[in-house]
């Protein structure tokens, strides 16, 4: 093989991995929307359990439940809100409390036990019901959990109830549509306290 044809049989096998690289990026499909958090961080809810530690202060550090009211006991704060809140964000109020008490307190927040992301599935399924969640979960893997369908649902008109401050919002979910080769896109991530409703 001459130089020359070595050369263009190398510049048309670069071309064509490069094509190929850039076809799969586009045909990737996008990540589902709508996670718990737009940061990504866990929001704590009533009965999940935290592991609360104060640096060099063992009376303070412990494990304590979320209550149905959203709130934490712990010695010298009594109670703190807790419910709604990044454990980062709840460290950082821990600490801004404790100061008046501790010199300089270090203080970290881990959810040792998650128990607040429920989600009910409604309808025309076969195993309707409240599902506790322990993980990132979409529309469309709830349904495999409470599928299979009936033969009287409507695929097409699938919808989530996600509470929007004091009102419902309703969030539509076409099943026939994120099933397609192309719909991935359409599936997008449950939120505590949602209700699937198929109709």
């Amino acid at each position: 093989m001459t130089a020359l044809r070595r050369h263009v049989v190398t510049a048309m096998l670069v071309a064509s991995v490069t094509a190929t690289g850039l076809a799969a990026a586009e045909e990737a499909p996008k990540p589902p929307s709508g996670a718990l958090g737009v940061d990504g961080d866990y929001k704590i809810g009533p009965e999940d359990v935290l592991d609360i530690a104060v640096w060099n202060n063992t009376a303070i550090s412990r494990a304590v439940p979320v209550r149905p009211d959203g709130k934490i006991s712990l010695p010298l704060l009594n109670d703190v809100q807790a419910a709604g809140l990044s454990a980062m964000q709840l460290r950082d109020i821990l600490a801004k409390k404790l100061a008046e008490y501790v010199p300089a307190p270090e203080v970290s927040v881990i959810v040792r036990e998650v128990h607040s992301f429920k989600v009910a599935v409604i309808g025309e399924v076969r195993l309707p019901g409240h599902y506790e969640l322990k993980s990132r979960t979409t529309v469309l893997d709830i349904l495999a959990k409470a599928g299979p369908f009936t033969d009287f649902a409507s695929r097409a008109r699938i919808f989530v109830l996600r509470l929007n401050g004091t009102t419902k919002k309703r969030i539509p979910f076409n099943y026939n549509k994120v099933i397609a080769a192309d719909g991935e896109h359409e599936n997008f991530f449950l939120q505590p306290g949602d209700i699937v409703v198929v109709p």
